[in-house]
């Protein structure tokens, strides 16, 4: 039998269609395997394709097979990823706003050429990004990398930043451009934020990356290690919200039973939970960065949760409620 022109790519080619049209529920026998070579111009006889499958399996491809009658069917076990993994990722994607739309569909191509063909039609039927509202920043990816790149090398980073205009179009702040010791990189409200100090001010900042543009890494080392040293991202997140300074304070809410799924969900289960002299009222201690977004998530909060202490805040709380009221 003459030897078809992809012989030196048999292993491979091999390997591409036990991934492609094999899985826990699909099979192919060897006769399959044979004319599916055959059809990209490789040529194979039984007592090969036995020692091929199992060079597969040595070089790390786990290949299966399973007696069908006479005969036994082959298919490929312990992929790198499972099916429910990759619709994970595929969601994660897709529910990811600073991602484009363009940048989500090829991202997600990708994630299905990890399943085989079977697989792939259930992972695209979880596709719905068209229409989303969705970052329009294509350059962000190459941002965060050069981002991790400069922390990575200890190294100060320099950019323009970014705001939107009420034409719906980015443009330079005042005073755009900043020259920034990066310390980390945080996910925050579907947006990523940068952290690091701005040496024009010696200030601790946060950057929306989707905002920078012109990034440059700079020779210069970075400054603020004792600023940030033992600098906790899980414990400022519980603090922060959305992302904008404020002053760190430790407050006193109550709150009603209902209400301590919410609580929970924002500062972690090992809050101090104790009860008041009121029935019904539940009553804890947290660290926040008071801010406008913090009095607007206590507000969405409703009358099951009060702020009780301490008095300053509870003063500016109530300054801000009646300032809002003579809006209307």
């Amino acid at each position: 039998m003459p030897k078809g022109t992809k012989q030196k790519q048999k292993l491979y080619i091999l390997g591409q269609i036990m991934l492609e049209r094999t899985d826990d529920t699909h099979y192919l026998t060897l006769s399959e395997i044979k004319n599916l070579l055959e059809k990209e111009g490789v040529t194979a006889d039984r007592k090969t394709l036995y020692d091929d499958l199992q060079e597969l399996s040595f070089l790390g491809l786990k290949i299966d097979g399973e007696k069908n009658g006479r005969s036994y069917r082959y298919h490929v076990i312990e992929k790198d990823f499972q099916l429910p993994e990759l619709k994970l990722l595929v969601d994660s994607v897709q529910s990811s706003k600073f991602i484009t739309e363009r940048k989500s569909q090829e991202l997600i191509n990708k994630i299905t050429k990890l399943s085989s063909k079977y697989e792939a039609s259930q992972l695209k039927r979880q596709v719905h990004v068209r229409g989303r509202i969705k970052s329009m920043n294509e350059s962000i990816y190459y941002v965060v990398d050069m981002i991790h790149n400069a922390i990575n090398q200890d190294k100060c980073i320099h950019f323009d930043y970014y705001r939107w205009n009420i034409k719906g179009q980015l443009e330079k702040r005042p005073n755009p451009t900043h020259t920034v010791s990066p310390w980390a990189l945080t996910w925050d409200d579907e947006n990523y934020y940068l952290i690091g100090v701005d040496l024009n001010d010696g200030k601790e900042k946060h950057f929306r990356v989707d905002k920078i543009k012109n990034l440059d890494i700079l020779d210069q080392k970075r400054e603020g290690l004792e600023q940030f040293k033992g600098y906790d991202l899980a414990v400022f997140s519980k603090m922060s919200f959305g992302m904008y300074g404020g002053k760190h304070e430790k407050v006193t809410l109550r709150f009603k039973e209902g209400m301590v799924g919410a609580l929970i969900d924002r500062f972690g289960k090992d809050i101090p939970i104790l009860h008041t002299k009121q029935p019904e009222w539940y009553e804890t201690v947290v660290d926040v960065m008071v801010s406008p977004q913090f009095y607007g998530w206590l507000y969405a909060l409703g009358s099951d949760v009060r702020l009780a202490g301490p008095k300053h805040v509870v003063k500016e709380w109530k300054e801000r409620l009646e300032e809002t009221s003579k809006l209307y």
